[in-house]
C-alpha cells in the first residue's frame, strides 16, 4: 500500500491548539445544478451504509437509471432553498462550528473546531489532513446526528477510518455516538418550540418528523428508531404535551423497501383530512436546516397538508446556530474531551501533555 507523505508539523508546538473538534454533517452538492448534484449523489448512494445492497446488484441501477434521472429533479429542489452563501446545510454547519469554537474559547479551551461533510466538500479526509498539518494531536469527532444510526454516525466513523489507513502517526480520536437524550439538546428544542408559540400562537398538534430508514435496520440492531421515539417523548414531556397533542413520523423514503412508519406524508394526509386547524411541524433529528427540512417538509409538506383539507401549517426551523443549542453542543464537546489538556496558554496553544483542565460549569 502506498502511503501519503506525513504533513510537516508547525515549528512552534504552542502556535495552534493541538486539540480539535470535527463537526461532521451529511453534506451537500456544491451548486444547485444537475452537474454538481450527480457526483454528490453518486458518492452518497454508493455508501454501503446507506444502501445495503451488493455493489454488483446496486451499481448498475444507480449508474444506469438513478444518476441519469434524479440529478436534474434534485437540482431543481436545491435551487428552491439555496442561499446567497450556498447550501443551507453547509452554511449553518459552518456557522455552528464558528459559534462552538467561540464559546469553547470563552470558557478557556484552546480547541480548533472545523466543520466537515461526509459527502461532498469540505471532506472529512481533507479536514483531517489540514488539522494534522497544523499539529493537532487529539480529535473529537462530533457528528451532527443526535440519534445514532449505522447509515449516518457509523458512516462518519468509516470515513475517519478510511483516512487513517494511509497515516502512519495518527492523532488520538474520540467519537460521540449520540446525544438523543442530552438535557441541553432537549431544552434547546423545547425553547425553539416555545418561541414559535409565543410569536405565532400554539398549534393544535405538534408533529415531529424524523428522517426515515429501512425498517430492517431496526431488526438488525440499529437503535435509531428507539432513540427517535425517546427524543420525541422527552421533548413532549418538557413541553407538557398530552399524548393527543403530538405525533411522530418518518420522512424521506427512498426505494421499494419497507421503511419506518408512519410516514410523514401519510400523517399529513390524515391530519389534513381530519380538518386540523393549526399544525406545527418540526424536525428534531436535523440540527441544520437543509433540503429535507426546507423543501420536503416546509414546502412539500405544507402542500400535502393543505390539499388534504388542513388549514394552517407552520414549520418550526431547526436549531441552526441558536445560542442555547450551541451552549448544549459545547457542553457535549466538553464532556467528551474530559481529561484532554485543552486549557489555553499564553502562547495561544493548549496546555500540553499532562495538564489537568479545570472542570467547567455549563
Amino acid at each position: 500500500m502506498a502511503f501519503r507523505p506525513e504533513p510537516t508539523q508547525p515549528t512552534s508546538s504552542n502556535a495552534l491548539p493541538r486539540t480539535a473538534v470535527l463537526w461532521c454533517n451529511l453534506g451537500s452538492p456544491d451548486a444547485p445544478t444537475a452537474k454538481a448534484v450527480r457526483p454528490y449523489l453518486a458518492q452518497f448512494l454508493s455508501d454501503q451504509r446507506v444502501v445495503e445492497l451488493p455493489a454488483a446488484l446496486w451499481q448498475p441501477i444507480l449508474r444506469g437509471i438513478i444518476l441519469r434521472t434524479r440529478p436534474a429533479k434534485s437540482a431543481a429542489k436545491y435551487a428552491s432553498i439555496w442561499l446567497p452563501e450556498g447550501s443551507p446545510l453547509k452554511v449553518w454547519s459552518a456557522r455552528q462550528a464558528v459559534a462552538l469554537r467561540g464559546l469553547l474559547d470563552s470558557r478557556g479551551h484552546a480547541v480548533q473546531v472545523q466543520e466537515a461533510m461526509r459527502y461532498g466538500q469540505p471532506a472529512i479526509g481533507a479536514r483531517l489532513d489540514a488539522l494534522k498539518a497544523e499539529g493537532v494531536q487529539r480529535v473529537l469527532v462530533l457528528p451532527a446526528y443526535p440519534q445514532y444510526s449505522g447509515t449516518t454516525t457509523a458512516s462518519v466513523i468509516d470515513a475517519v477510518n478510511d483516512w487513517s489507513r494511509d497515516i502512519r502517526r495518527l492523532p488520538e480520536f474520540r467519537f460521540v455516538a449520540d446525544y438523543h437524550d442530552d438535557p441541553g439538546y432537549i431544552d434547546a428544542l423545547a425553547h425553539s418550540v416555545q418561541r414559535h408559540w409565543q410569536a405565532n400562537g400554539r398549534g393544535d398538534m405538534l408533529l415531529m418528523s424524523f428522517h426515515g430508514v429501512p425498517e430492517r435496520t431496526a431488526k438488525l440492531g440499529d437503535p435509531y428508531s428507539q432513540q427517535c421515539m425517546a427524543t420525541a417523548g422527552l421533548l413532549a414531556q418538557r413541553l407538557q404535551l398530552s399524548q393527543s397533542q403530538w405525533r411522530v413520523s418518518f420522512q424521506s423514503r427512498f426505494g421499494k423497501a419497507k421503511w419506518l412508519e408512519p410516514s410523514t406524508e401519510a400523517v399529513l394526509h390524515e391530519l389534513g383530512g381530519q380538518g386540523t386547524h393549526r399544525l406545527d411541524v418540526m424536525c428534531p433529528g436535523f440540527t441544520s436546516d437543509c433540503l429535507e427540512t426546507l423543501e420536503e417538509i416546509a414546502m412539500e409538506g405544507r402542500d400535502t397538508f393543505v390539499a388534504a383539507g388542513g388549514r394552517e401549517y407552520r414549520y418550526i426551523p431547526c436549531l441552526n446556530d441558536d445560542a442555547e443549542w450551541i451552549d448544549a453542543l459545547a457542553a457535549i464537546a466538553q464532556r467528551h474531551m474530559g481529561g484532554w489538556p485543552t486549557q489555553r496558554t499564553a502562547a495561544g496553544g493548549d496546555a500540553g501533555a499532562g495538564a489537568v483542565p479545570k472542570p467547567e460549569a455549563r
